[in-house]
């Protein structure tokens, strides 16, 4: 199955923005995802024990927060996101059950060298309050067609 990437290289334009992504975090993809990694860690499945945690409750994966950050650059970008893609994050809050969270990122850099145009981003996902669970930058090396 091929994946088709949203964003035409011949419109590409540094500060453009990537297509938005908003997800819900829920306990059952957190167990999911538990089972799926095999990171069966109390802080993430076991609410009570998290209740007693600095924490205060469970939280999600933080790799599984982070997919969701490739899922939108997937979309941008199809399969050379998922051949040649590059990504680099700081975590910065927990994203916890009920949250909400919007993946977004816009073009920062555009450098077409040869048959490639390099694109780099920067990519950020906030929760409901605005506040910053994951911020960093990728890049992706396109076909130009």
């Amino acid at each position: 199955m091929k994946t088709e990437p949203r964003i035409n290289l011949s419109s590409l334009q540094e500060g453009m923005p990537l297509p938005k992504l908003t997800k819900e975090i829920r306990q059952e993809n957190i167990n999911l995802y538990a089972k799926a990694s095999k990171d069966f860690n109390p802080i993430h499945i076991d609410e009570e024990f998290a209740r007693k945690t600095p924490l205060g409750g469970t939280i999600a994966h933080g790799m599984l927060v982070l997919a969701y950050i490739a899922e939108m650059m997937t979309g941008a970008f199809g399969e050379d996101w998922i051949t040649g893609g590059k990504l680099s994050v700081r975590f910065k809050s927990p994203a916890r059950p009920g949250d909400t969270v919007t993946v977004s990122g816009k073009v920062r850099k555009i450098e077409r060298t040869g048959g490639k145009t390099v694109v780099h981003c920067d990519a950020l996902c906030l929760n409901q309050s605005g506040e910053t669970i994951i911020a960093g930058e990728s890049s992706v090396a396109l076909q130009n067609r």
